[in-house]
């Protein structure tokens, strides 16, 4: 006889968590039914992104800049150093040999070498004032002994300043390779954005650049014409132009922006410092545009992080940034404020 037992109620306990479950996995699904997907950015608001990468790239290659003159500054002076060390030990080693001459000749004639008792001696400095007021040297063994005093003093600093910059140019090469990797660091994060654009976005953002190129070749038709070294200067940047910015590059077949104006002024037989910085602190410093000449520098941004040449009419003749090539612009488009020239 089948059993007609009624089946067993789940509790009240059982009932509402169920309930409590079941309201929250259609409240969840309801919400991501709703939710929009993430939208991506448009193409504006990535070419906003991109150029703060650049302009932050751009400061930091300017920082790379210095770091790198410093670097090849630092080795020279060691260089030197270290060549003036090796003359000095020469030196030192034939005032030594000198000695010895003496000391053996002494030795032949049975009398004994004071010069060996220097060397022995605790406090060679008050030995030898000794030995001179009892008359126990000859003037030529004391004037000797005397050089080679000089001699070991002078080794001693030279190599101790040697050492120092050694240590400076550590630290230097340190900070060049935290630049370099900034500065890469800003442009990958840059081709990263661009490479999430669509093909379609990619040719606008790249109309907008041929753009620019016709802008520029339009602007030659406008600039003025330099005059004495300036003017030289900024005839030689003119056969730059379509060259490509490349950070920390001085020509001939790319540049960054200081690297493009010390170029130029170099080919005019000027030599000017490397980075902008640097540059902003030579010659007379000009406020208004309206008392610009051609071939002028001109700094913008308020860390003077990018320089170009005064091309006449409101325009300069620059590298701008990555992606870009020499080329003429609109100090108006430049992206920061102008902050003065420079008359070289």
């Amino acid at each position: 006889m089948a059993s007609h037992r009624r089946p067993k109620q789940p509790s009240r306990a059982r009932v509402t968590v169920l309930t409590t479950a079941a309201a929250a996995a259609v409240a969840f699904s309801a919400n991501a039914a709703n939710a929009a997907p993430s939208a991506k950015p448009s193409v504006d608001e990535v070419k906003s992104k991109v150029d703060k990468l650049y302009e932050d790239a751009e400061k930091a290659t300017e920082q790379y800049d210095a770091a790198k003159e410093k670097q090849e500054q630092l080795q020279k002076e060691i260089s030197t150093l270290q060549d003036k060390v090796a003359r000095g030990q020469d030196e030192l080693n034939k005032l030594r040999d000198g000695i010895g001459t003496m000391a053996s000749a002494q030795y032949r004639t049975g009398s004994i070498d004071p010069s060996l008792q220097l060397f022995l001696s605790s406090n060679p400095d008050d030995y030898l004032d000794k030995a001179s007021t009892l008359d126990q040297l000859s003037s030529q063994q004391v004037e000797a002994l005397k050089k080679i005093q000089e001699k070991q003093r002078e080794l001693a600093q030279e190599r101790q300043e040697a050492t120092d910059k050694l240590k400076d140019l550590a630290a230097t090469r340190a900070e060049l390779g935290k630049k370099k990797q900034e500065v890469q660091g800003k442009l990958a994060a840059a081709q990263k954005l661009l490479n999430s654009l669509t093909a379609q976005q990619r040719a606008a953002l790249q109309a907008d650049q041929e753009r620019a190129s016709r802008a520029s070749e339009r602007s030659a038709l406008s600039v003025g014409v330099g005059s004495g070294r300036a003017g030289a200067a900024f005839s030689a940047a003119q056969t730059q132009i379509g060259k490509p910015y490349v950070y920390g590059a001085t020509g001939p077949n790319a540049y960054d922006c200081s690297g493009l104006t010390s170029w130029a002024y170099a080919q005019a037989g000027v030599s000017i410092p490397r980075t902008s910085q640097e540059q902003a602190n030579i010659g007379t410093r000009i406020y208004s545009v309206n008392d610009l000449k051609v071939g002028d520098l001109v700094f913008f941004f308020s860390d003077i992080h990018h320089v170009g040449l005064y091309a006449g009419n409101g325009q300069i003749l620059h590298a701008p940034r990555t992606g870009t090539v020499v080329r003429y612009e609109s100090m108006s488009t430049i992206g920061g404020p102008f902050m003065f020239g420079v008359r070289v």
